[in-house]
């Protein structure tokens, strides 16, 4: 059965942390401030603090709620749960292979193959894109989305969370400095990616056990520090339900083989 009531404390502390601090960002946004352009001045530079404080309010709500529910004893429990790499190989090659059928299905469906970065960039962004991004995965599939998969099943487990996790990235788009605050993105076409990618975590978590938080981590981390490379080539609206629907398609097929070979 689920723990109903770690569900609703995670998610409360979530969206306050969140939403009081992207709060305070969207209001100093209206005087100037602005997050990532730290090149012009050190006010605009710790803008970015705050901002990062949003992005981790999962991961800070996970440890705080599993910890005064005795559901861990430290934080380095915590964190070799949230980094446990002790997984199969073919677990990784599942991963890499979401992200790979994602971005080919947009360059079939654009025809083209449009890369305004270099790929090393993608080395580099590697540690960035963990913590802007990736270690949301240790609150989303940490406790909220195994939780409600438990009293929900795998398909409106993915469905809660995908709505939540929406609601969790709306401010996103009235914070001045972000590519979504800056309207660089649909988000129609954002809360279509959203709710595909939460049944693709979904399908890694069914299969991958004791590191299911880690292989998550790793897609969302993988996905944030890849995606600049291809620009605005996965921003059409064609390329995104047929993309998105396929990563739907393929978890829910990955789960039900998955369930059969354990049957």
């Amino acid at each position: 059965m689920a723990d109903k009531k770690i569900i609703v404390q995670f998610t409360i502390l979530t969206f306050c942390i969140a939403y009081l601090v992207s709060g305070t960002l969207i209001f100093l946004g209206q005087f100037g401030y602005s997050v990532y352009n730290w090149v012009y001045s050190l006010k605009q530079f710790g803008m970015n603090i705050p901002f990062a404080i949003y992005i981790l309010s999962p991961a800070i709500a996970s440890y705080i709620v599993l910890k005064n529910n005795n559901k861990i004893v430290d934080f380095k429990e915590w964190l070799k749960t949230v980094f446990y790499l002790k997984n199969n190989i073919l677990l990784y090659l599942f991963v890499v292979g979401g992200l790979s059928l994602y971005f080919f299905i947009h360059i079939v469906v654009s025809g083209r193959m449009e890369m305004v970065l270099p790929f090393y960039t993608f080395f580099l962004s590697l540690p960035g894109s963990l913590i802007i991004g990736g270690l949301e995965e240790a609150g989303w599939m940490y406790i909220l989305q195994p939780e409600l998969d438990k009293e929900y099943g795998f398909v409106l487990s993915s469905i809660f969370t995908g709505i939540i996790w929406i609601f969790w990235h709306i401010p996103l788009f009235f914070i001045s400095g972000t590519n979504h605050g800056d309207g660089l993105i649909n988000f129609w076409m954002f809360a279509v990616q959203l709710m595909a990618f939460r049944f693709f975590n979904g399908a890694i978590y069914k299969i991958s056990g004791k590191g299911c938080v880690f292989m998550c981590v790793l897609f969302h981390t993988m996905f944030n520090a890849v995606s600049p490379i291809f620009g605005t080539m996965t921003m059409t609206w064609i390329g995104t339900v047929v993309a998105n629907s396929m990563i739907i398609i393929v978890s829910i097929i990955t789960v039900v083989m998955y369930k059969k070979k354990s049957s």
